[in-house]
């Protein structure tokens, strides 16, 4: 397949393009380098480009000769959406909206979407299935799950072929440490405590240490940069037209930000010392994905767990400290 991806020079759009491009695929990233790097897409073809902007994304889409779309492009900060709810409508939902345009336009008809646990009612039974309760507590829960149900919409008038992964924790890096974690603003737990270790950080922050688990620290369902890469093969390979399908991406297995620091204590070969702080808005206590439905649909098995995930990302912050080292932005 001939694969689009926007947000390809993020996080996780640049790591699933470059296994996408291994298995064959011909890999073209999307990106406004407002969050992602250029170097993160190194190798990839890139074109620089607003999601919001449906006129040049239906270019991209038409200039690559492009047959499916994985589609990274977000703002994912649960606490930066609290303060600012405008820019994630605008880019995790109008972002969504210029794109499905484009792609009915061209003629495109496959799609893959990031989406986000943060879509359920957190106060629900862990853990959590795609029959959850969806009632997002904050602004980028919201928007995500309205892109969901404009994705849907389109799929069933369009006849497109559709999947939204819903994420748990996206967590890891290459395994040989050439490609990682780097945002502008960190606020995720693995490489915030990292960079806490090489001394980037001042102090690394348990965010509320009263939470109603085992040891009163928040427990997430980490899953790696890997097993997500593989889910998005799979969904892209088996969606059917006008058939829209929603996932959940996790392991099933919980750790708590106290066990990933004391994991990280033995990878990295020392102690930290962590600062008890209090809760942040937003954040649930317990977040476990029941992953049943991706496994049993299309054969999806996560396969790395909490030490796997924590070596490839020491491997990348360690040799990374300043992680990309520079921004490039676009053209204004």
């Amino acid at each position: 397949m001939r694969i689009l991806a926007t947000g390809g020079a993020g996080y996780v759009g640049s790591h699933c393009l470059r296994r996408l491009a291994g298995a064959g695929h011909h890999v073209v990233a999307l990106d406004d380098l407002s969050e992602g790097n250029v170097a993160a897409a190194e190798g990839l073809p890139l074109v620089r480009a607003d999601v919001r902007d449906r006129a040049a994304v239906a270019a991209a889409l038409r200039e690559h000769r492009i047959d499916a779309v994985a589609h990274f492009a977000a703002l994912i900060s649960v606490p930066a959406s609290i303060t600012d709810p405008r820019a994630y409508w605008s880019v995790n939902l109008g972002g969504t909206h210029a794109l499905l345009d484009a792609m009915v336009e061209v003629g495109v008809k496959r799609l893959v979407c990031s989406s986000t646990a943060a879509v359920y009612d957190h106060a629900a039974a862990m853990p959590l299935s795609e029959r959850s309760t969806l009632a997002p507590a904050t602004p980028y829960g919201s928007s995500k799950l309205a892109m969901e149900h404009l994705v849907r919409d389109y799929a069933v008038a369009y006849g497109l072929a559709t999947t939204c992964l819903r994420y748990f924790n996206a967590a890891g890096a290459e395994g040989d440490g050439s490609h990682g974690e780097a945002r502008r603003v960190e606020s995720h737990v693995v490489p915030l405590m990292l960079e806490f270790a090489l001394g980037k950080r001042a102090a690394f922050k348990v965010f509320g240490t009263d939470w109603p688990t085992p040891d009163g620290s928040c427990i997430r369902d980490f899953v790696s940069l890997d097993d997500l890469a593989d889910a998005h093969a799979l969904a892209l390979a088996a969606a059917k037209p006008g058939e829209p399908a929603v996932y959940n991406l996790g392991t099933g297995q919980g750790t708590s930000v106290l066990e990933m620091v004391a994991a990280a204590e033995t990878v990295i070969g020392r102690p930290l010392g962590v600062t008890h702080a209090e809760r942040r808005p937003g954040d649930p206590p317990v977040l476990v994905a029941d992953s049943s439905a991706i496994r049993e649909a299309l054969g999806w098995r996560p396969t790395l767990g909490i030490d796997e995930i924590l070596r490839a990302a020491w491997a990348w912050h360690a040799r990374h400290p300043e992680g990309y080292g520079t921004w490039s932005r676009a053209s204004a």
